[in-house]
């Protein structure tokens, strides 16, 4: 893991056994059957509250009866659940023995994620989308609060660049491959990727010379870039969808397919508009809406629509919510000295995270 220039820098990090295990940055969905023993050897026995940010196994930790775990729930392990027949044909393990290896783990993992569930005193879902996959899979209800948006960050630019943008990992899953088939057909219109990874070299491969990869770049390289974007172009099913939000923040619109998070942080036709199949035709007809009804998005409203995803907000209602659930566990009214306790506890460590005293991670 490395800390340089983040916001953990200073924090107490305890990491797990598989740290130590070879490429662990890359290659961690390797290692995917060692995932629940890692995350339960962590001795989390002194503490009255764990509060986990889950998208894989953090919510599997072991807890006691007296302890409060509310779990902030990022996403499911997509390539366990929602995208099990994708992930496996993508990484061409629907065939052979390794595909039988891969198919029992892959089961065991479900098991055990289904298993764990209860393991969780409450969950925090980041969207409605995910609390309806909690509700599918765990059979666990949740409250929403959607995650924290550095708005800041993003100033608001009302004048525009030719260009369109796309932002992310480029992997199978975010169907980049789409955006780019849909551009090259649209010769006459310039993309601009940000981001990368294993499908670069396909992509480049298959993509026109109006199509422009700058790879990874710096926060703030990606503000500068969403700030002068003619609209963001996003084809992937997000669970929330931080990229869309930043760059509404900028006063960009978003070009998103209807689906997931999306259609939580995007308005059809005031902030954005959608499209609604994954065929790079589709994507084509949206961009060629969205020129005809350019002059309609106002870049300052859809700034201000942004700001409903602030830092500010999500602290406010996340605090609420984590002291309003101490309350209830620690019974206020017949164990007053420990309901004080660990509220005076959490006061104590402010939620800026160069304050955070202990950081358990896998």
């Amino acid at each position: 893991m490395n800390l340089k220039d983040s916001i953990f820098e200073n924090a107490d990090i305890h990491t797990s056994f598989l740290q130590r295990f070879p490429r662990i940055e890359k290659k961690y969905r390797d290692y995917l059957l060692f995932f629940p023993l890692a995350v339960e050897q962590f001795d989390l026995s002194e503490y009255d509250v764990i509060i986990s940010s889950s998208h894989a196994a953090a919510k599997g930790v072991l807890t006691g009866t007296n302890q409060l775990h509310i779990s902030y729930f990022n996403g499911i392990m997509n390539y366990a659940w929602d995208l099990y027949h994708h992930y496996l044909k993508e990484a061409k393990l629907d065939k052979g023995i390794k595909a039988w290896l891969a198919k029992i783990i892959l089961h065991y993992i479900r098991q055990w994620d289904i298993s764990t569930a209860n393991r969780v005193d409450y969950y925090i879902a980041i969207s409605k989308y995910m609390a309806r996959s909690i509700k599918k899979i765990y059979g666990r209800e949740s409250t929403i609060i959607y995650p924290p948006v550095d708005i800041e960050r993003f100033k608001l630019e009302l004048t525009k660049d030719d260009y369109y943008l796309a932002v992310g990992r480029l992997v199978p899953v975010k169907n980049m491959d789409l955006i780019v088939c849909a551009f090259t057909m649209m010769p006459e219109k310039r993309l601009v990727i940000l981001g990368d990874g294993p499908e670069r070299k396909k992509l480049q491969t298959a993509s026109g010379k109006n199509i422009e990869f700058l790879g990874n770049q710096d926060s703030r390289v990606v503000a500068e870039y969403m700030a002068k974007a003619r609209a963001l172009v996003t084809a992937s099913v997000e669970s929330f969808g931080i990229a869309t939000v930043e760059a509404q923040a900028c006063g960009a619109p978003v070009i998103a397919y209807g689906g997931g998070g999306a259609l939580e942080t995007v308005i059809d036709n005031k902030t954005g508009i959608f499209f609604h199949k994954h065929e790079p035709d589709e994507i084509i007809n949206a961009v060629n809406g969205f020129e005809k009804i350019y002059d309609t998005f106002n870049p300052e409203t859809i700034s201000a629509y942004a700001k409903r995803f602030s830092t500010e907000r999500f602290c406010r209602e996340f605090k609420s919510f984590v002291e309003e659930k101490i309350d209830l566990h620690f019974n206020k009214e017949a164990k007053p000295e420990i309901h004080n306790l660990v509220l005076k506890r959490m006061n104590e460590t402010e939620t800026a995270p160069e304050r955070l005293k202990d950081i358990t991670t896998l």
